[in-house]
């Protein structure tokens, strides 16, 4: 049995059954939970991320099958409209036809070779036109790899071991950085994770956000995320990022911008363009794989030719800059122009409004900030300014606003401290709908 392309049980199971997608029974049930229990069996707590288990927010997760604009759809027929858009990976819309087509244009051409390709080349190039402090960008496979081998790649270009990062940034799942915690481990519950050795971490330095710390000459980097996603989301201070970028300068130390979730997501030129300050190295993903895993990092000329083969700081991957996710990226950047993000702006402020009109209505106390084309989503009576603000957001609320809208038919994250996110799929009818949903979902939660 198959829903869509995608097979979903042991089809001999099925056919001797005579069982529809809607109605498949014994070894081929086509639910959500069943496709869940089974997961459980073969994949760690059945997810291969862990926020997506719903332990923060309960239940169990429904499981997609597929999604179309501002829609997903999950394997028993019930569509959502998606608030979460791969935690922002996805900006033109699930499926959207320039995809679709960069795609399979390139399947036929092979799916990876180890060798350098033409598009690894002109993905870099968009990259470098549209980021001016991205003299140089090396390609990599996510936006974790592409933090850890900033890291690396600051401390053999300097010479010095200490890091500094924030507390509530999220870095990714790499052992020197994990320290800040934000979103990963928030959600979780976790104060850090186990499998990290004193020794890890040792040379990392965490500071509240939205404070320029003092920078010792021993610094080899300070890594930030320009506006926090990964605690909502916190717009930077006034005069936060050029303080760092003015710390950073009278030591030595390199300034990098974790542009993962921000990078062409805010803007063509991400959040530097956006507060004006320039940093020595950016990583990237998401965005610029067009919905595919991607990472990179982008810098000085004099800095980014460290790494190997011009010089001894090493990275390398089979799959890095791999021909599917440059080809994805390719396509998406061309769709990405000024009036893209106008109206992404414009559908962020909507989005905010309309779900602070409908928590309103129903006295739930809950704020819905709103950076460029970001949202954020707090269950309290004020926005946060850094990490120990954020976690007094009412978790409990949060949980029953989830699940509430879930019930009407809208996915958001399963967990308090991500951001929302709209695309160009969330038109003024889906807006609408939405609106709709959100007012009934919050009379709901409050039952």
């Amino acid at each position: 049995m198959t829903v869509g392309t995608i097979p979903y049980c042991d089809p001999q199971g099925c056919v001797s059954k005579g069982c529809t997608p809607t109605t498949c029974v014994g070894t081929g049930v086509a639910s959500n939970h069943t496709l869940f229990e089974r997961s459980t069996k073969v994949i760690p707590g059945g997810v291969n991320s862990s926020i997506r288990a719903f332990k923060a927010v309960g239940g169990e997760p429904y499981v997609v099958a597929r999604g179309e604009g501002a829609y997903i759809e999950d394997v028993e027929g019930k569509r959502y409209i998606d608030l979460v858009q791969s935690y922002g990976a996805v900006i033109l819309g699930h499926a959207h036809p320039a995809i679709t087509a960069a795609l399979r244009s390139v399947a036929g051409d092979g799916t990876s070779f180890g060798a350098p390709t033409p598009r690894e080349m002109k993905l870099a190039e968009a990259i470098s036109e549209r980021v001016p402090s991205c003299e140089r960008v090396r390609l990599m496979n996510s936006g974790t790899e592409a933090t850890s081998t900033a890291v690396r790649l600051a401390r053999g270009a300097t010479g010095r071991k200490r890091v500094i990062t924030f507390n509530g940034n999220f870095h990714g799942a790499t052992d020197a950085l994990l320290a800040a915690g934000g979103s990963g481990v928030a959600t979780l519950g976790l104060p850090g994770t186990a499998g990290v050795p004193e020794e890890a971490v040792a040379n990392t330095i965490v500071a509240p956000y939205n404070v320029v710390p003092e920078i010792g000459d021993d610094v080899a980097c300070v890594i930030v995320e320009p506006v926090a996603a990964n605690m909502g989301v916190i717009a930077p201070a006034p005069g936060f990022l050029e303080g760092l970028r003015a710390a950073c300068d009278r030591v030595g130390a390199l300034l990098v911008f974790d542009e993962v979730i921000t990078g062409f997501r805010l803007g063509l030129g991400g959040a530097q363009a956006k507060y004006d300050v320039r940093p020595d190295l950016t990583c990237f993903g998401k965005v610029i794989g067009g919905g595919l895993p991607i990472g990179a990092v982008g810098g000085r000329k004099d800095i980014m030719e460290n790494l190997s083969p011009l010089g001894k700081v090493f990275h390398a991957g089979t799959l890095a800059g791999n021909p599917m996710a440059t080809a994805a990226g390719l396509a998406a950047l061309n769709e990405l122009t000024g009036d893209v993000y106008m109206e992404l702006a414009a559908r962020a402020r909507a989005l905010s409004a309309l779900l602070r009109d409908a928590c309103a209505s129903a006295g739930i106390v809950a704020q819905f900030p709103v950076v460029g084309t970001l949202v954020g989503a707090y269950f309290g009576d004020r926005i946060p300014t850094n990490f120990d603000e954020a976690k007094q957001t009412d978790e409990k609320m949060y949980a029953k606003f989830f699940h509430a809208m879930l019930a009407e038919s809208v996915a958001m994250a399963p967990g308090a401290y991500e951001a929302l996110f709209v695309g160009l799929g969330h038109d003024d009818q889906v807006m609408s709908r939405l609106a709709e949903s959100a007012s009934r979902a919050a009379q709901r939660a409050m039952r």
